[in-house]
């Protein structure tokens, strides 16, 4: 998929950041991966453990399991910001003439998704939450100019 983004978007067309955003997006899935597997070595993971995964989720330290909802909810926030992103490469030339502060968005997104999980796991509520807020309105700002593009708004 990486080569098919490339192609279609070349560094400097106007649907580069949005492809970027979306693969960002996807790297911070996996990512979310590294906290979460920290957590799992500290609650003695074996290899029993694959046949019921959830169940050693009792035996997680408190930051992992703040690790495993910020992965969780990691994919969640992926679902969203795909299909925003994806939009927006539909119509780039239209939503970064109509809205540059679109590519901001793209940008910032994943950026903020990052930050979430660190500050998830390390217990700051009120970044984390700022963070959330703000890669959601990041989505919901490609939505906007995005469907605005398309609709010929």
């Amino acid at each position: 998929m990486l080569p098919l983004l490339a192609a279609a978007s070349p560094p400097g067309s106007p649907s580069a950041p949005f492809a970027w955003s979306l693969v960002l997006s996807a790297a911070v899935v996996v990512l979310s991966l590294v906290p979460l597997g920290a957590g799992r070595s500290k609650a003695d993971f074996t290899p029993s453990d694959l046949a019921a995964p959830r169940a050693m989720f009792e035996r997680l330290p408190a930051w992992g399991k703040r690790a495993s909802w910020a992965h969780q909810n990691s994919f969640e926030a992926l679902t969203l910001h795909a299909p925003a992103c994806l939009l927006c490469l539909l119509a780039a030339p239209a939503v970064v003439a109509a809205s540059p502060l679109a590519v901001v968005a793209a940008w910032l997104h994943p950026a903020l998704r990052l930050a979430y999980i660190g500050a998830y796991v390390a217990n700051l509520p009120p970044l984390r939450s700022l963070c959330w807020i703000g890669a959601l309105l990041s989505t919901a700002l490609l939505y906007s100019e995005g469907l605005k593009a398309v609709l010929g708004g």
